[in-house]
């Protein structure tokens, strides 16, 4: 849980300057991981929100310029939302201070229990078990 907190926390400082709600930072990450335009009715179902919230929700990060907003090209009534570059470095650069975050924790691992790390994540990350999610789970 501690490794959890520091690593959240690091990363939440870029979030933290913009004044992101934390429905905001799920809509960025979200479209992130997706890695191209969403439908807002879409997000909003993957987040468990209302049409109505995601939409004021990407309206706010259309503000930041973090993220754009667009008609589908098969239907005009379908709104799609992408991250623009600046959203997408955001992302990148919350998950590049986690994983700094973590590193630091594992270097200041004794040796043998960052062996012993490095061997129970390597079988956990060789199986399924991080497959097996629900769509509102994959969100963050």
């Amino acid at each position: 849980m501690r490794l959890m907190n520091l690593a959240e926390s690091d990363g939440m400082d870029a979030l933290v300057e913009l004044d992101l709600s934390f429905s905001q930072a799920r809509t960025l990450f979200l479209l992130a991981k997706n890695g191209g335009p969403m439908p807002i009715h879409t997000i909003a179902t993957a987040l468990g929100l209302s049409d109505a919230a995601t939409g004021r929700n990407v309206e706010q990060l259309l503000k930041l310029d973090v993220v754009e907003r667009r008609e589908s090209p098969d239907d005009r009534r379908v709104k799609l939302a992408s991250l623009t570059h600046a959203g997408e470095k955001l992302s990148l650069q919350h998950i590049d201070s986690k994983r700094e975050s973590i590193k630091e924790f594992a270097a200041n691992l004794p040796e043998d229990q960052r062996d012993n790390l490095h061997r129970a994540l390597s079988d956990i990350l060789a199986g399924d078990t991080l497959r097996r999610r629900t769509q509102q789970e994959n969100c963050l």
